[in-house]
């Protein structure tokens, strides 16, 4: 297996000259909110390392309006304006050029410089919220990663040029600011301002650069292990904050107990953002959340969705330490540290309610990884960078979940002493510093002994991973996996997997580790059918049993743990949506499920989006039956789930009883369903619907609701009690059949909803069974529009809900040749493999959609009433 190249990129190209490097900026920064500009100062004291005429900095819609260099020391007064001060917009650098060539030493770079607040949720920009009196304010803020941080100051805008930071904002004296460092010093201006300087940061890089200027309240702070912990918000959701101040201060505690090493900043501010394109944001010390995954009332929000607070709040502060204190040299390395805090992230929270079984349910997430890494259109986790908004093709489902997952295989064949080990050695020599994925495994290899490097080389720098064979005999051999039945594209050819397997015939025995390279191998030596491949669950990889070890796994799924129950079943569906294996198989286990009373929600998803795609190929005529079949396999966990929490309720039981909810009242038309999701919803105004279960019941409400349901939904969405409760009634308006009602809905989502949320409802009007076509043809009528109003990097999401248009093949056709037509600036590879997976299901339909509801019948038989 070779590394991948790319000769067509030359990375040096887009990298700054190395004759000039930083180590010091010192900035001054006024916002104007009203007129969302802003006006800024920075000295950056840098070293000349080589003569030179020019110095080349980062910058993007900025204007220069004073430059010189200052050499030597700065208090002697000798100052050099540059001769030429020149800006590329392309290419978003500034040139400062100078008359004679300047000498080698230390400098001092300063720039006076203004810019804008942008409304685009990226560099420095707006934000706005509607406070208690009904008034519209305004917040300055910032999202500086991938390379932003020039549209904000100029800057070396490159992940390996770390310097300090000392900030100083001048703000208006009723307004708060935070960023990465402690407030050292304020003082009062004249205008009613007032210049708040914050104390130096450790040397990192400018990515993580954060400030934030506005009308926001901090709680008091907590004390964890004396380090400073606080939530900012906005003005009057001081009661949504201590869940998250009870994570944080776990995550602290675990991460710094962890890692062996102390927190690397003096405090730790969460600052909930109401406009926010991504989830979270790890800046050192001011770390910035959509207020969705922040703020949060326990009694008010779903177990899932405290789940998802808890998930993002120990993501971004294990990147505190894997991401701030150590950052990879260039972009073609950020996998590690999502990957890093995505494994960090399981592990803390499984640490925080170990009754969540976050393992588990990280094996859904680990799955939808694969579903894309399945595809010809899939890529190495890592793969050469030229370009830094390159970069932003690294931020998806191969970075977080792929790596997440193939870092919990090596912990689980390393063992998890020895893994942490290794990371404390990595963490140690680091410090500060920058690094390449390799350094990694060296330090791995050294607290382990293993051949690290020649194991993760093979699941990094290719695509795909392995389907394991499992002989008559018990052998073990692979090849790769491909949605399409042969490999293909970046799919690799052959990995060194570390399979661990084990016994049921003798459970006491201790689990086998193997590892899996091109020649077969004996699984555990008896030939039995009683043999678990995978176990545990942790691997990344596939499993083809023969028949009757599938007949035995199957008849004892009691024995298997829940993991390897999910591993089983998600396998099975893959091969019958790749055409490997005949549907007959998934629904053989599907069965089995209901024989023996499964209760696990992360095995049933799985099924649940197979019964999703059946409804989409399904023809008109054969709807009941494929209705009949959900309510045979939905019915038996509905009667014994019920709709009500009970005291007997495992802590995962209310994810499932939601889920088989949603699916009775809306694949399955249960009539009961749907009269029940309808009676407890009118009556919701004086009985509050459980928060487990509200989003199902919104859900089967919206499939079968009018224009008064419609304006209620619209009510609650506009004047939410949290941020939770705002998610779940915008996003159901996307659940309405009414075609009316859809055509609001996309209105309101260019105009009312926030740009962060926006392409996302259309993503789930797209995905709508009845209106997704009628959507997606507004979507081509006012293409436009939306490129131009959306970021650019939310926009791949959008996308995402064509793969349910796959019926008929004529709509997949023309969906497919508009979207290659109107290419975007950025997702590129995330598009192709939206549009891979929606050829996938255009095959599935083909192949199955006129036998479906004969399968179905012969597999499940008639529905319970």
């Amino acid at each position: 297996m070779s590394t991948p190249t790319n000769d067509a990129d030359d990375t040096s190209a887009y990298r700054l000259p190395a004759s000039v490097r930083p180590h010091a900026y010192r900035l001054v920064l006024t916002p104007d909110l009203a007129a969302a500009t802003f006006a800024g100062d920075v000295e950056i004291d840098v070293t000349i390392h080589e003569p030179t005429t020019t110095i080349t900095l980062n910058a993007a819609e900025l204007e220069v309006t004073i430059a010189e260099l200052n050499s030597g020391d700065p208090d002697d007064g000798h100052a050099v304006a540059p001769s030429g001060i020149a800006l590329d917009g392309d290419e978003e650098r500034v040139v400062l050029t100078f008359a004679e060539p300047l000498a080698t030493g230390p400098a001092t770079v300063h720039l006076a410089f203004t810019g804008i607040l942008n409304d685009k949720l990226h560099g420095f920009y707006r934000s706005t919220f509607v406070d208690e009196a009904g008034s519209e304010r305004v917040i300055a803020t910032t999202q500086m990663e991938s390379t932003d941080a020039r549209r904000a100051f100029p800057c070396f805008d490159e992940p390996e040029l770390k310097a300090t930071f000392e900030v100083t904002l001048v703000v208006d004296d009723a307004l708060a600011a935070y960023s990465n460092g402690s407030v050292v010093d304020e003082t009062v201006e004249a205008g009613g301002k007032r210049r708040v300087r914050f104390a130096p940061t450790m040397a990192m890089s400018t990515y993580l650069v954060a400030f934030v200027v506005g009308p926001l309240e901090a709680t008091d702070p907590v004390d964890v292990g004396g380090v400073p912990l606080r939530i900012v918000h906005v003005p009057g959701k001081a009661h949504l904050t201590p869940f998250a101040l009870a994570v944080g201060s776990h995550a602290l505690d675990f991460f710094t107990d962890y890692f062996g090493i102390p927190y690397p900043a003096g405090k730790l501010d969460l600052v909930a953002i109401p406009d926010f394109a991504f989830g979270a944001m790890e800046n050192l010390g001011c770390v910035t959340f959509r207020e969705s995954v922040l703020l949060v009332d326990p009694a008010q929000a779903s177990r899932v969705e405290l789940e998802r607070v808890a998930d993002v709040i120990c993501h971004e502060i294990a990147h505190m330490w894997f991401g701030d204190l150590v950052t990879m040299k260039w972009w073609n390395g950020i996998w590690l540290n999502e990957a890093f805090a995505t494994f960090m992230e399981v592990l803390a929270v499984d640490a925080f309610r170990p009754e969540w079984q976050r393992w588990v349910s990280f094996g859904v997430e680990r799955e939808a990884a694969m579903a894309v890494d399945g595809l010809h259109a899939t890529r190495p986790v890592e793969f050469p960078v030229g370009r830094p908004e390159e970069a932003q093709g690294m931020f998806d489902v191969l970075t977080y979940q792929k790596g997440g997952s193939v870092l919990r295989m090596l912990e689980q064949f390393l063992g998890a002493d020895v893994f942490r080990e290794g990371i404390h050695d990595y963490l140690t020599t680091h410090s500060y510093g920058n690094t390449e994925t390799s350094d990694l495994w060296d330090a791995l290899e050294r607290s382990s002994g293993r051949a690290v490097r020649t194991i993760m080389d093979t699941w990094i720098n290719q695509g795909g991973y392995p389907l394991v064979q499992v002989g008559e005999d018990g052998s073990l051999s692979q090849s790769p996996f491909s949605y399409r039945g042969l490999p293909g594209g970046a799919i690799g050819s052959h990995w060194q997997v570390p399979v661990l397997t084990r016994s049921l015939d003798d459970p006491g025995l201790d689990p086998l580790s193997v590892l899996l390279g091109r020649a077969s191998h004996a699984a555990d030596g008896t030939g039995s059918t009683g043999v678990v491949v995978n176990a545990g669950g942790s691997g990344y990889y596939r499993v083809s049993y023969p028949t009757a070890m599938v007949e035995r796994l199957a008849a004892g799924m009691g024995d298997l743990a829940p993991l390897e129950r999910y591993n089983l079943v998600s396998d099975a569906w893959a091969a019958s949506l790749s055409g490997q294996a005949p549907l007959s198989d998934l629904l053989r286990l599907a069965q089995a499920l209901v024989d023996s009373a499964e209760g696990d929600p992360s095995v049933w998803s799985v099924l649940l989006g197979a019964l999703g795609l059946f409804d989409r190929v399904v023809p008109d005529g054969d709807r009941p039956v494929l209705a009949s079949a959900v309510r045979t396999l939905l019915g038996p966990l509905e009667r014994d789930l019920g709709w009500d929490p009970r005291p007997d309720d495992g802590e995962r039981t209310p994810s499932l009883r939601s889920s088989v909810l949603r699916g009775l009242g809306t694949i399955g038309d249960h009539p009961g369903t749907v009269a029940e999701a309808a009676r407890r919803f009118a009556g919701s105004a004086t009985a509050a619907l459980h928060p487990d279960t509200e989003s199902a019941i919104l859900d089967i409400v919206a499939a079968n609701g009018g224009p008064s349901e419609y304006e209620a939904f619209l009510d609650r969405y506009r004047a939410p009690a949290n941020p939770q409760e705002e998610n779940r009634y915008l996003y159901a308006l996307a659940s309405f059949n009414d075609p009316d009602l859809a055509a609001r809905t996309f209105d309101l989502a260019l105009s009312e909803v926030r740009t962060q949320n926006a392409p996302f409802l259309l993503q789930s009007l797209i995905a709508n069974r009845a209106n997704g076509p009628a959507a997606w043809q507004q979507i081509t009528e006012k293409w436009d529009v939306l490129v131009e109003k959306f970021p650019s990097n939310i926009l791949p999401r959008m996308l995402d809900g064509v793969r349910g248009l796959c019926s008929p093949p004529e709509l997949a056709e023309q969906v497919t040749g508009f979207v290659q037509a109107h290419p975007l600036a950025a997702g590129g590879r995330t598009v192709e493999q939206i549009l891979e997976r929606l050829a996938v299901n255009v095959a599935f339909g083909q192949r199955e959609a006129a036998t479906l509801a004969g399968t179905l019948t012969a597999a499940l038989g008639s529905a319970h009433p």
